[in-house]
């Protein structure tokens, strides 16, 4: 067994990557030096007690206060730092084993206050939120740069992949800040060790239970099953960190240059959270790794997120950015702002912005029990006394008339703790809800029937000039009744939609209809289909009564290689007017990641649109009113709307040259020549079969007219390798394919 141990790193980035930096206005305000009282921008030592003193003295203050940090690197270790027992939406629900959050930086019953970075560098250590706001109004966090020594995230790349005696290999590259261990055909990954336990925060073997994996090349990022440490046959220690895993079939691996991302899926805590607080604001960021769950508003007021990169520094090794989502917002109201902000290489979606449902499990005369339904959500008040609460058929998903009334009274889980000798399971999901007016017949018949909203907790919502990109699931998740503004932003290579609304009271329960969204001036690149995906969870449509309404979707480039631009189940009052159905001017292509023998072969692929197109553009399900006008298609598109369980009459067509229900459209094949610099070591024939004639390299690439652009590939180098000696009884026409085995 071998066995390697790292130090604590510091960021390898210089602080203008955080963006331009902002000057803080402190003429009325009350500076706090944090190295004053003890914080180290050495980064030598633990800053978590001197920073948490820091805060403490501004709060006596009782006056604007500036928390400022001056230039340098900070570490934060969760031992001492602030704990507080916490429940947060989507994380760890009622387990009692991760009830208590180590929080970084702590703002908590305070006003008006600063927390300035001045462009320092946080290191985060271990399971901890980075920063937190928790009853609290007029806070900013500013100007820090922060990244985690050793995430609860692995990122491995293949640095070499090949076929040797019959056997395949992969040499993965290791990223400093992960401690392994070779445990036989097995890999054990740690944490750092504590510097109080000695022992590793975390530990876990190959793949943990989830992974995906980054392809630099297409910067497309996806869900799989991890294939790396499938099969193995053993695992030798080269050195420089680097793993040969020889395997015991000989498929030769095709995946050379990949980012393979292995965790554990347990979302301990939030990066971030703001709770029970208003006027939050955080920017000019980089935020290079958000542990856990990201960064969460959760019952707040006006939450605003401007200029934040959510990257890692490619110089340590690692592209993963965050656990799993990088913004949540659950609950809030007033307007959520988020703009000028870079999302790349989270483990789930870069925006959610939310309620919650709660079942109903009882009614009678005017008080309701209810429910936390999903098993990451639950401990923290859903209604305060004056909420307005609404009642859904979780069958229609709508509302049902006279079920709107207001909170009086609530009596369930505060947040805070569980009261002594209660069963912390009931206590935390469920509570009693008092309201002003008696309760309608039909929940008191069948309380199951329905699902409670907090329609005041809903916000508006503005999302300007954001880039999306390497993300393996959807863009922008967004169900609120308040008005939704999306634009300006631009999506690249999204694995799932680009924009996805749902409404939800069968699985996550996040709630509720969208009644008011404008998705205007984005720029779509090499989506997904649907790119904009309409999916509340209602089992039975009512005709004129969709689940969602009031959509305008104008000025856009949808920039395809192919699929459908609008899924809508149950959606109205929608509007698709003057965008642009492009063919993605990109052309990607991909080949062998092994070498090719003299005489052998292997087929390369490109993303070139298909010569016949057979999803429709659009399709609606149970909608009604929809419009089409002044739109631009591409040529070589299925330019049809197909619609069930709905007239066909709700759909108006203006000017564009769309069909209704009609057959599929085919298209002239978009035609792809292929040129190899070394002709003599590999060619390629115009269907993109590549042969190998000699030990050499020769770089190929591939051409097509798209759209009427005439577009060039990637290069690919092909590499061809003399003929290997046979393995002792395999065939040599085996060899010869390219394929050993």
């Amino acid at each position: 067994m071998s066995l390697h141990f790292t130090p604590s790193a510091v960021a390898t980035e210089s602080t203008s990557d955080i963006g331009a930096m902002v000057q803080v206005d402190n003429s009325r305000r009350t500076v706090v030096e944090v190295t004053d009282f003890g914080a180290d921008r050495t980064g030598r030592k633990d800053s978590a007690a001197g920073i948490a003193a820091a805060v403490a003295h501004a709060k006596r203050l009782n006056r604007p206060t500036t928390v400022h940090f001056a230039p340098g690197t900070y570490q934060i270790y969760p031992e001492r730092a602030p704990k507080r027992e916490l429940y947060i939406s989507n994380t760890i629900g009622a387990d009692q084993a991760l009830k208590t959050k180590s929080i970084g930086i702590l703002v908590e019953d305070m006003r008006d206050v600063v927390v300035d970075g001045g462009g320092s560098t946080i290191m985060n250590h271990g399971f901890q939120t980075v920063f937190a706001a928790i009853r609290s109004t007029d806070v900013r966090f500013t100007n820090f740069k922060q990244d985690w020594v050793a995430p609860k995230t692995v990122d491995i790349t293949v640095a070499e992949t090949g076929v040797r005696d019959g056997r395949a290999y992969r040499v993965i590259s290791v990223p400093p800040t992960y401690p392994y261990a070779i445990e036989g055909t097995s890999v054990r990954w740690n944490g750092e060790r504590s510097p109080v336990t000695g022992q590793p925060y975390w530990t876990g073997t190959n793949s943990f239970n989830y992974a995906q994996v980054y392809d630099p090349v297409s910067n497309k990022a996806r869900r799989i099953s991890n294939q790396v440490f499938k099969n193995v046959a053993e695992i030798t220690d080269l050195g420089n960190r680097k793993l040969e895993i020889v395997y015991s079939n000989g498929v030769p691996p095709t995946d050379n240059g990949y980012v393979y991302v292995m965790r554990e899926d347990t979302r301990d805590t939030a990066a971030a959270l703001f709770w029970e607080s208003a006027r939050i604001s955080v920017d000019h960021m980089r935020l290079g790794y958000l542990h856990g769950f990201g960064m969460v508003g959760q019952f707040s007021e006006d939450i605003t997120v401007d200029s934040v990169v959510f990257k890692t520094d490619r110089k340590t090794g690692r592209i993963t950015s965050g656990f799993a989502d990088h913004i949540q917002m659950s609950g809030v109201k007033g307007t959520v702002r988020i703009t000028n902000c870079v999302f790349d290489n989270p483990q789930d979606d870069p925006i959610n912005v939310h309620g919650t449902y709660l079942k109903v499990t009882g009614a009678e005369g005017k008080q309701l029990r209810l429910e936390y339904m999903h098993n990451q959500t639950s401990g923290f008040p859903q209604f305060y006394p004056g909420d307005v609460i609404e009642l859904v058929s979780s069958r229609t998903m709508l509302t049902l008339p006279g079920a709107t009334a207001t909170v009086v009274s609530v009596d369930g889980p505060t947040g805070r703790s569980v009261p002594p000798g209660v069963d912390p399971a009931t206590y935390l999901r469920t509570m009693t809800v008092v309201v002003d007016r008696p309760l309608p017949d039909a929940v008191i018949a069948a309380p199951g029937d329905f699902a409670a909203e907090n329609v005041t907790y809903t916000p508006s919502v503005v999302i300007k000039n954001n880039t999306f990109t390497a993300v393996p699931t959807r863009g922008i998740l967004v169900t609120t009744r308040k008005p939704v503004l999306i634009e300006d932003n631009h999506f690249d290579g999204m694995t799932m939609a680009s924009i996805y609304i749902s409404s939800d009271a069968r699985s996550w329960y996040e709630s509720g209809p969208v009644q008011d969204v404008v998705i205007r001036g984005n720029v779509f690149d090499r989506p997904a289909s649907p790119v904009i995906f309409f999916d509340p969870t209602n089992q039975e449509v009512v005709p004129g009564q969709p689940v969602h309404r009031n959509v305008r979707i104008e000025d856009n480039d949808f920039n395809l290689i192919s699929g459908t631009v609008i899924g809508g189940r149950s959606v109205g009052d929608l509007t698709f007017r003057d965008n642009r159905i492009n063919h993605y001017s990109g052309l990607h292509l991909t080949g062998p990641d092994r070498p090719l023998y003299a005489g052998s072969t292997a087929k390369l692929a490109t993303d070139a649109p298909s010569p016949s197109s057979t999803a429709p553009l659009f399709t609606f399900d149970g909608g009604d009113d929809i419009t089409f006008a002044g739109n631009h298609y591409d040529k070589g598109f299925n330019q049809r709307v197909s619609t069930t369980n709905m007239p066909a009459s709700e759909v108006t067509v203006s000017g564009d040259a769309l069909t209704l229900n009609a057959d599929n459209i085919t298209s002239t094949p978009v035609s792809v020549t292929y040129t190899s610099s070394a002709p003599s070591v590999a060619t390629v024939d115009s269907n993109g079969v590549v042969t190998g004639h000699r030990k050499g390299r020769a770089v190929i690439t591939a051409q097509a007219t798209i759209g009427g652009k005439r577009v060039r590939s990637n290069p690919l180098t092909v590499s061809v390798a003399s003929m290997p000696e046979v393995p002792k009884g395999q065939s040599a026409h085996l060899l010869v394919s390219g394929y050993p085995c």
